[in-house]
């Protein structure tokens, strides 16, 4: 059952005329109020005020004519394709079509053997991409968790080695500068045949966090997107405020406050290089004002998130955001529905690229190789939703109606055995739905040791390293590859 590239789009949390007086209020704010910047980006800011940015320097604030922001949006792909190594993880996104899948930045793992925390490795890095290859649900890969173990100067080549390595699906991480984009590029390149062929069918995309919430261009990640536009590597535009720590408690003020970044972002990128590939990447999320802490499992998050594919879609652009997130620490019940509610509503709502959707726990510090399996579970529950109800003359099964007439049995007829393992979701193994006399039979295993089991088994299989060995073995003798 092919269940990547549904329609979503079913729920709409904002009306038509919300959406419209949000996006005013957005311009408003970067007319009036502006965003102001780190040093550094003398060259951007100069590159704005060409354009018609008002420019103060003194307090380093820009603003941007409403006519700018109009111009240059307009010019932003309203489709980006995504490739994988192996075409068949090709992921077109556009309009409401949905894709889920991994991401964070997680520096904890729960020991797949000893259960307990401890700080994550590259060799977990790559098992994970290989756990992720073989489960079907999850659609692309970014790069789940931080290699703790190597310095930080050979992390970017490494991070997407390990996961280029592990998985034939789209891989996504964000660099440290600009020297990592470009080594992580030239590998990408030897992959895909050369970098004209990169270009053609991105095997990697840039996840480049400008944005210091609320209203700041961060210097670093500003270079690093600008950069990627320039070579027409994919970038997903992130800002991930927190309602109530960096952006205003109500959904509504969080939701203008992103759109204000993003409207900037794609202004800055189109301005670098017109028609440069990316995607809108509001990330709203919650501050516990008990703790001062991140809260990614509430309802809202869900919400907003639905709510952010409505204003990237407003303004034609596929984009990148959140879902299934939990507070909790370990895969339990409270993961279990703080995930499937945020991930059906991030779906229903249309997203095209929802990450953080399978493996994270602890408000996106740890992963567990269980949790991966849980949530490639979930995702191909929501998909099923998106898949809907098939309705003709084969579905319907009129003739099978009369065929079997009233007292009938349907369970033995051929209707029944050609559609059995299609029109319902039968799930990768974690859900249980035999009897308590088998499960009791088969030790008694609630989910989370279920899906263990499963992870496992898919880990237990012979490795396979996606790269060609020829070209394996030159990268290996090109780069400080540590793995």
């Amino acid at each position: 059952m092919n269940l990547m590239g549904l329609q979503g789009g079913q729920y709409r949390p904002l009306s038509p005329e919300q959406i419209e007086t949000i996006h005013q209020a957005s311009l408003q704010v970067l007319e009036k109020t502006g965003i102001t910047y780190e040093s550094g980006l003398e060259d951007t800011v100069q590159m704005l005020e060409d354009n018609g940015a008002t420019i103060d320097r003194d307090k380093k604030n820009i603003r941007f004519p409403k006519s700018l922001i109009s111009e240059q949006v307009a010019k932003a792909p309203e489709k980006v394709v995504l490739c994988g190594q192996d075409s068949k993880n090709d992921l077109h996104l556009t309009e409401n079509r949905v894709h889920l899948g991994t991401g964070g930045a997680a520096i904890k793992i729960l020991d797949p053997e000893t259960g307990e925390v401890r700080s994550t490795t590259l060799k977990d890095l790559y098992n994970v991409s290989r756990l992720v290859d073989q489960l079907d649900n999850i659609h692309f890969l970014v790069r789940p968790c931080i290699p703790t173990d190597i310095e930080k100067a050979d992390y970017d080549i490494n991070m997407f080695y390990a996961c280029l390595s592990g998985s034939s699906k789209h891989v996504m991480s964000g660099v440290n500068d600009e020297q990592g984009l470009h080594d992580v590029i030239e590998m990408a390149s030897m992959i895909a045949g050369d970098f004209k062929s990169l270009q053609e069918r991105p095997l990697i995309s840039i996840i480049t966090s400008f944005a210091i919430s609320p209203l700041k261009l961060c210097t670093q990640s500003t270079l690093i997107m600008q950069e990627a536009n320039r070579n027409l590597i994919p970038v997903a535009l992130s800002c991930a405020p927190m309602a109530g720590s960096t952006s205003p408690l109500t959904m509504a003020g969080t939701l203008a406050q992103i759109h204000s970044e993003q409207l900037a972002g794609i202004t800055i990128c189109q301005l670098t290089n017109p028609g440069a590939p990316l995607l809108y990447g509001g990330i709203p999320g919650m501050a516990n004002l008990k703790t001062m802490g991140y809260s990614g499992g509430a309802v809202e998050c869900g919400m907003m998130n639905a709510a952010i594919h409505q204003m990237a879609h407003h303004i034609n652009v596929p984009n990148y955001n959140s879902s299934g997130l939990t507070d909790s620490k370990v895969p339990d019940a409270q993961a279990g529905y703080e995930k499937a509610l945020t991930a059906v509503l991030a779906s229903m709502g249309g997203s095209n690229y929802i990450h953080h959707s399978a493996g994270m726990l602890e408000s996106m510090l740890t992963i567990a190789h269980e949790q991966f399996v849980i949530d490639d579970e979930i995702i191909g529950n929501c998909c099923k939703v998106l898949k809907g109800i098939e309705v003709d003359a084969e579905h319907l099964a009129l003739e099978v109606i009369d065929a079997i007439g009233p007292g009938g049995n349907f369970m033995t007829a051929m209707h029944t055995m050609s559609h059995m393992r299609t029109e319902y979701y039968n799930g990768n193994g974690v859900t249980d739905r035999r009897s308590r006399g088998k499960w009791v039979k088969e030790g008694s295993l609630d989910a989370r040791q279920r899906a263990a089991g499963i992870a496992r088994k898919l880990l237990e299989t012979p490795e396979s390293c996606c790269i060609p060995e020829k070209i394996n073995k030159e990268i290996k003798e090109k780069f400080n590859i540590l793995l």
